[in-house]
């Protein structure tokens, strides 16, 4: 199976399955000397880890890591880093019913006809548990950004939206909400949305926005390497991802040149950002924006129609432990691949320089 790595030179390949003894990835490419703050990485863990809230799948994970290389004193060595995430709560009975038939806008059908087999324990290596590396890689890539700020927030679930503007985002209310919205009004309604979607059993979708500040001038190249195109690419990896708005996104489609055009001030700075901090493929040094929309997820709890194996119609239902949202905790995952483009990029841009 191909397309288990990601990035050029700050590179991750993770492994596992989520009903597997583990999963866990390698680091290659980060530089020596970073300081490894385990405490921040085990942080960034807990956020994206099931069971966090009432309104989040009950599989009871402590989610902690356990470096295997590439760390010594509190330091990377320079050499690859080696980590795994063991699974404690997986139940695989949850999935027995579900052996040879296909669920509904999973990847059971699509998995099967590709690669001949398929391991129907949560999905295997297509769950979303395997996001659980990622965000490992992604405190680390963190931790080399060092000046670079990354904050993804829920800025809406179903038809309820938080409008706002970049400047205006209270960061330090993400955490306060167990939906990771920063408005604490918008938040409970979208808590009460959730609960009700949960009660039903049905699963409801939502978008998240993420905003980078103090990104310097120069990531990116110009014709295929372009750093948004890059940050579409790892926002479209992530399970459940249905669309990537960069910028003005498709707002900027229904305005005209003179209004869009983002004019400089002396320090190289602009009035306006509706390029999304990113031009030509390269950041200008402004934030750097974005949009991330997500699917409601696909297990619900009611039986829907479909096929098995042998193509036969079948009824399917779903059993066992799953989010209602995807969104809440999908906040770490978006910023943890934001954070492994703009390392990786940093990087490049300095082997660029020698």
């Amino acid at each position: 199976m191909a397309g288990n790595s990601f990035g050029n030179i700050f590179k991750l390949s993770t492994f596992g399955e989520s009903h597997g003894k583990a999963l866990g990835g390698v680091i290659d490419g980060c530089p020596a000397g970073v300081n490894i703050d385990l405490d921040f990485i085990n942080s960034e863990l807990k956020r994206r880890r099931p069971g966090q809230s009432e309104i989040v799948t009950q599989r009871k994970e402590d989610d902690s890591v356990e470096f295997l290389s590439g760390i010594f004193e509190g330091k990377s060595t320079g050499t690859p880093i080696g980590f795994i995430i063991a699974n404690q709560d997986q139940k695989s009975k949850d999935y027995s019913h579900i052996k040879d038939s296909y669920r509904p806008s999973h990847a059971d059908f699509v998995y099967d006809k590709k690669y001949g087999f398929r391991d129907y324990r949560g999905g295997g290596r297509s769950s979303a548990r395997e996001t659980v590396v990622r965000v490992v890689a992604g405190a680390i890539a963190k931790l080399l950004l060092k000046e670079v700020k990354i904050n993804a927030f829920v800025s809406s679930v179903g038809k309820i939206k938080y409008e706002y503007e970049n400047s205006n985002v209270d960061f330090e209310n993400i955490e306060k909400s167990i939906v990771r919205c920063p408005d604490l009004k918008k938040s409970k309604e979208m808590e009460d949305l959730i609960k009700q979607t949960r009660k039903n059993g049905d699963t409801v979708g939502g978008v998240i926005s993420c905003i980078v500040s103090g990104a310097p001038v120069g990531l990116g190249e110009p014709v295929f390497n372009k750093l948004h195109a890059e940050l579409g690419k790892a926002m479209l990896s992530i399970n459940a991802v249905k669309g990537f708005e960069f910028g003005s996104g498709f707002k900027g489609s229904q305005m005209n040149g003179s209004e869009h055009n983002d004019s400089f001030n002396e320090d190289g700075s602009t009035k306006t950002n509706y390029s999304g901090g990113v031009q030509g493929g390269i950041s200008n040094g402004m934030d750097i924006y974005f949009n991330i929309a997500f699917k409601p997820v696909s297990t619900i709890m009611r039986d829907q129609d479909s096929i098995d194996i042998k193509g036969n119609k079948v009824k399917v239902q779903g059993k066992g432990r799953h989010d209602p949202c995807v969104v809440p905790r999908a906040v770490p995952i978006v910023e943890a691949m934001a954070a492994l483009v703009l390392a990786d990029y940093l990087l490049l841009n300095k082997l660029s320089k020698v």
